[in-house]
């Protein structure tokens, strides 16, 4: 397998505009006594903004010879840590707090790395990826529009977002075909559920966007709710209905 299709195997698509990466750096704000986890770091054009002295850098990289390469290139001033990885395959330790997730994800899993890491918005401190410019706007949706569904949704549960900026396809050494968005995650706080409502949530948000032109009711008919005893109008479509609204239904599931 060539060099090239190893990358695409993998999702690889470099940054090398510098001032992009300035500003990546400028947003995440590296701070002493971070615990940083970057996600593909690949040659390290994004670790080099952040690698300050006093902070920890976990490197997690599917690609064996850029792990080599990472290991030589990097002696601080950051304490690093590389792991030779499925990012899919790696879990955070539970025990620790404050983590600072970064990343210029594969395109063809940056879906599933966001999903995952929700299970860990208690230890995480933010996040900030580099993502296809379409995933940014379903990840950062609003109500009532095309891109209020299943991923603004349970994103939006347990973190807020927002876009930071966007990054054109020159921005890289192989060009994409598509534009990029960079965008920040931070964790709710003070809300009043956890965890615990993830599996109902998801099954309830999964089942009512079955179908956009069907009514809330008809999307979730197979799931027991008593639409009498909810305070929310059946007859509303899916999209129409905000995130408190699903962990309303969610918890008013009947066991």
């Amino acid at each position: 397998m060539s060099s090239r299709d190893l990358r695409r195997k993998y999702g690889q698509n470099y940054l090398k505009d510098k001032a992009i990466l300035f500003e990546m750096g400028e947003a995440i704000a590296p701070k002493e006594h971070d615990n940083f986890i970057e996600i593909g770091p690949g040659l390290g054009a994004l670790t080099d903004q952040i690698n300050i002295e006093k902070i920890n850098i976990t490197c997690i990289e599917i690609d064996t010879k850029n792990i080599e390469y990472l290991r030589k290139k990097y002696d601080g001033p950051a304490s690093f840590k590389f792991i030779n990885k499925d990012i899919l395959e790696f879990n955070l330790d539970d025990k620790v707090s404050n983590y600072r997730l970064i990343g210029n994800l594969p395109y063809n899993i940056s879906t599933q790395i966001m999903l995952k890491f929700i299970e860990n918005y208690k230890n995480i401190y933010d996040m900030h990826f580099l993502v296809q410019k379409e995933v940014a706007e379903k990840v950062t949706g609003n109500i009532s529009t095309k891109n209020w569904g299943k991923l603004a949704l349970k994103t939006s549960a347990f973190f807020d977002s927002e876009v930071l900026f966007d990054v054109p396809p020159e921005s890289f050494d192989i060009k994409p075909n598509v534009n990029s968005s960079f965008i920040r995650l931070l964790p709710k706080k003070d809300i009043n559920y956890g965890l615990e409502i993830k599996s109902d949530l998801f099954n309830v948000i999964d089942s009512a966007f079955m179908s956009r032109r069907k009514n809330i009711k008809n999307n979730l008919k197979n799931l027991k709710i008593n639409w009498n005893e909810v305070d929310i109008d059946p007859n509303k479509r899916s999209e129409e209905l905000s995130t408190q609204d699903f962990i309303y239904l969610a918890k008013s599931l009947k066991k």
